[in-house]
């Protein structure tokens, strides 16, 4: 446990060194902008004690000319600060940009979630797009001229120590309220964050299903649910804001007294002709800038804790995240696979659904995968590619365990088509071509051939060039199919996992996945087909039967047929073989 965390905290501290120089930067402005802000107050201090006195407009002038240049050069370097607080919000987004989204993509892989139910998958990049936020945001500038507030209170000392110590007690009063600030609030805001999550997943949910939202009548009941969890996350942050907006109000109207008191206490000192009226003027108005920050940093407070929050999530997140590290490339496979006492436990699954499967496939065999639902037929495809949790044992391809090889490399190899088709928005072209920009027009149409799509794409709108919406929702369930079997036989990869093809394929669908499978076959691509439907098994050379996650039969397609076909209740269909969903 405190390795892990002396690794993560590690992990972040080379994150922060790309921003550090300029955060240093940013700091060393800081000191020219607060020892300005000592413009004003010594103008004033000037004013009262030299000009009114002599009436000299000589002096006047001369005094004028000097804040001017002065002004000039703090909202320059006022300015400057800020830049650079924005270049350090950036550089910090930049260098984690990449680590949030794998973060990201390995929650929604894997359906992992640590840290609450209600976990969303772009929860990194968001906690990413807050910490940015405030770093470029008035709550860090407040934090860099904190550290300034000892010195005007030093500065008011050396007017007049009753000054002094009058300032001194309101600048405890106002740390008083930052803390309770933080103690009543701190949890609040939690709440309400989590819960405005909650409420935002819902809705991304029901958007997402829309058409089978409306299609039963679920619309009217999923609306309710999320007014509800919405109203729960709006009362949450209104309770926060108030508590918040109290505390700065309160510290508010403290600072601006304070201000009051020390003018009388000056007035009082003056009255006796101990300060002169110029100090009682310039006192109050350093005080009000001594305890500034203080009244940011209140107003501020949400979204400190917003952006603390965010932080140590990305920091749990990021530091949980196994860099890949550089490995040696190796020669292109031909297909040959080893699967060896493979078990595997997803994330959230409370036992094995893989429980000690084992089998080889010699470059260019055809296995099909059969059996009846929840048997792990899917999990053992992901598996197989590497998108799976495997707990034991290994997956070997031309004798390297598949997490030798660089994932990058390895998908050039490799054809997955998984269960729930997953394409992205842009033409069909692009998503063939795995948005690869190196990909020619002649392979992207030769993987369509090869899928038996070629046709069925000429006839889009735009044919290759046809933009097919997010998640292809432009395009028929068959048609995204066959269109993301195009993908899976792009660059002709030499291992290919095809989970459910014709799940939603008529019959020129089903003949054309024939001929792509036997084009598999052709050029000696190891291939493993996972179907329900016969006709996707038809070229298979062997057939393994799972049940409940264990291999139940292994052997040629017809010996395992022959096996299931006494056991048939009505004649061989398509539909089942003795129960058995194929």
């Amino acid at each position: 446990m405190q390795e892990s965390k002396i690794a993560k905290d590690a992990k972040m501290a080379n994150v922060l060194k790309s921003v550090r120089s300029i955060l240093i930067y940013a700091a060393g402005l800081s000191f020219f902008v607060n020892l300005l802000m000592l413009t004003g107050p010594l103008y004033m201090l000037q004013i009262y004690d030299r000009v009114l006195s002599s009436r000299s407009y000589e002096t006047l002038t001369v005094l004028t000319g000097l804040i001017l240049v002065l002004f000039a050069a703090m909202a320059l370097i006022d300015f400057t600060r800020s830049a650079l607080l924005a270049r350090a919000g950036t550089a910090f987004e930049n260098n984690l940009k990449s680590l949030a989204f794998d973060s990201a993509m390995d929650v929604a892989r894997t359906g992992s979630s640590k840290k609450s139910n209600h976990q969303s998958v772009e929860e990194p990049l968001k906690d990413l797009r807050q910490v940015r936020q405030f770093m470029s945001g008035p709550g860090l500038t407040a934090v860099f001229d904190a550290p300034w507030t000892p010195f005007f209170i030093g500065v008011i000392f050396l007017m007049h120590p009753l000054l002094g110590w009058v300032a001194l007690a309101g600048l405890f009063i106002l740390l008083a309220l930052v803390l309770l600030n933080q103690n009543t609030t701190q949890q609040t805001n939690r709440n309400a964050q989590t819960k405005v999550n909650e409420a935002d997943a819902l809705a991304l949910a029901t958007l997402k299903n829309a058409a089978a939202t409306d299609a039963m009548g679920m619309r009217s009941a999923l609306k309710n649910r999320w007014l509800t969890l919405g109203s729960d996350a709006s009362n949450s942050s209104l309770i926060s804001n108030d508590r918040i907006s109290g505390f700065t109000a309160t510290t508010k109207a403290v600072r601006l007294f304070l201000q009051s008191a020390i003018l009388g206490t000056g007035a009082y000192l003056a009255i006796q002709g101990i300060v002169t009226p110029g100090v009682m003027i310039a006192a109050s108005i350093i005080a009000g800038r001594a305890l500034a920050p203080v009244e940011i940093v209140t107003s501020q407070w949400r979204n400190f804790s917003l952006a603390g929050f965010a932080y140590q999530r990305l920091c749990s997140r990021i530091g949980d995240i196994n860099e890949s590290p550089v490995r040696t490339s190796l020669p292109a496979p031909t297909g040959a696979l080893t699967v060896s006492h493979l078990f595997c436990q997803p994330h959230g699954a409370k036992k094995p659904i893989i429980k000690d499967v084992s089998f080889s496939l010699e470059a260019g065999e055809v296995l099909g995968i059969i059996g009846p639902t929840a048997a792990g037929k899917t999990t053992l495809a992901r598996a197989l590619v590497g998108v799976e949790h495997v707990t034991s044992g290994e997956v070997r391809l031309d004798g390297a365990d598949i997490t030798q090889w660089d994932k990058n490399e390895l998908g050039t190899y490799l054809g997955f088509l998984p269960q729930e088709v997953e394409l992205f928005s842009g033409t069909a072209a692009a998503n063939i071509a795995r948005f690869t920009d190196q990909a020619c027009d002649e392979e992207i149409i030769a993987a369509a051939k090869a899928a038996g799509a070629h046709e069925m794409i000429l006839n889009f709108e735009n044919g290759y060039d046809t933009e097919i919406g997010d998640q292809g929702k432009h395009l028929s369930a068959g048609q995204r199919q066959r269109l993301a079997l195009a993908r899976a036989l792009f660059g002709n990869p030499t291992f290919v996992v095809l989970d459910e093809p014709n799940a939603n394929l008529d019959s020129m669908g089903d003949a054309a996945l024939a001929n792509a499978i036997h084009g598999l076959k052709m050029r000696k691509a190891t291939t493993i087909i996972i179907a329900h439907r016969p006709a996707a098994i038809a070229g298979a050379d062997k057939l393994l039967l799972l049940s409940d996650g264990m291999v139940q039969s292994l052997g040629s397609r017809d010996e395992i047929l022959q096996q299931l076909a006494p056991k048939k209740v009505t004649p061989y269909r398509g539909t089942n073989i003795s129960g058995v969903q194929i």
